[in-house]
């Protein structure tokens, strides 16, 4: 199931008897226990019968403790709630296959598999469905996805604040900037999102780059995108100086930068070719905002189709020598600085 299928579930008051939530990306696994411990039974009833083990602290990683505990009953006459967080450290998986043929109707036992998922071939899982138990797997987002991710979730924020008189948007221009700069940890996105929606001034309805460059320490002059419109323009002086500020940061790691540069001429080379460049088509072809269709366009008359070819090859060309390749002392700086010319010229 997704994590979305699961809250519905949990909002209607639709509880399994098990949930294995696993996968690659903690934030959904975090989001649905976060749900279950604090939503489940109220304050009192988590006195007596919630409890949060950990996998660590199991002996032998064996999960029989686990299982001796679900089968008690509620002492307040509900739900009986156990979470097992840090689940990866389960070794012996035997009695939650002995549970699960015949689970308590009035324990909800939940584990919490984080950065990968249990083997699926074990006993567990062949009747894993058919007894009511829930499988979420966790899986993080690609590159391309993550401004898309970011919009979405200011959306739904906005939704909220809306009904309390509030309300916040973030424009394409920020959400790729932003995307470009956190990476595909949803944690750390939403903890910048936070930090953006939750700590604006009173009164400020737009997410923009002052906004982003005091409270996530992104800078609205030296990123990515802005050295991306300088090669546009065929501003090499301000291209030069973004790339010297990236050679000097330990926050700008080159092959990270280029390989979103790298994503840009590759999806030029595409623009070239469409025999519709309307931003109502290309926007979809490259998988990008019909708002950035505007950059390919600018960019196309700047660089043509064999130009674009060959810029692609001298991305390959630095990747290899930053990875040791015919590059027995080249700097960031130096190998940013012939970069650019070759772009440039």
């Amino acid at each position: 199931m997704k994590y979305e299928e699961v809250m519905i579930g949990l909002k209607q008051g639709k509880y399994a008897p098990a949930y294995m939530l696993c996968g690659k990306e903690p934030y959904y696994i975090d989001k649905v226990a976060d749900y279950i411990e604090h939503n489940v039974l109220d304050e009192m009833a988590r006195e007596f019968d919630q409890t949060i083990i950990y996998g660590k602290d199991l002996t032998s990683g064996d999960v029989s403790a686990v299982i001796g505990a679900a089968r008690g009953f509620a002492m307040m006459g509900g739900y009986k709630v156990i979470i097992v967080k840090e689940a990866q450290n389960i070794k012996k998986w035997e009695a939650l296959a002995l549970y699960m043929e015949n689970p308590q109707p009035s324990t909800i036992l939940v584990f919490c598999y984080k950065y990968g998922s249990p083997d699926k071939r074990l006993n567990l899982f062949k009747n894993w469905e058919k007894k009511g138990g829930v499988l979420m797997e966790s899986e993080p987002l690609r590159d391309f996805q993550v401004e898309k991710w970011i919009r979405e979730y200011v959306s739904q924020r906005n939704v909220e604040l809306k009904e309390k008189g509030d309300e916040v948007r973030i424009d394409d221009k920020i959400a790729k900037i932003l995307a470009d700069s956190l990476g595909t940890d949803l944690t750390k996105i939403v903890g910048a999102l936070q930090k953006l929606v939750d700590g604006r001034p009173e009164g400020v309805k737009v997410i923009d780059a002052d906004l982003v460059e005091r409270n996530v320490g992104i800078s609205k002059d030296f990123n990515v995108f802005e050295l991306q419109s300088a090669l546009i323009a065929g501003d090499v002086v301000k291209a030069n100086r973004i790339t010297q500020y990236f050679a000097a940061s330990k926050d700008h790691p080159m092959v990270k930068e280029l390989g979103i540069l790298y994503g840009f001429f590759a999806n030029l080379m595409i623009y070239h070719y469409l025999p519709d460049k309307s931003d109502r088509v290309a926007g979809p072809a490259l998988g990008v905002s019909p708002y950035f269709v505007k950059d390919y366009a600018n960019a196309a008359r700047r660089f043509s189709a064999g130009k674009t070819f060959a810029i692609i090859g001298y991305f390959r060309e630095i990747d290899a020598r930053l990875k040791g390749i015919n590059n027995p002392s080249a700097k960031d700086a130096d190998l940013w600085k012939e970069l650019i010319y070759k772009i440039m010229h």
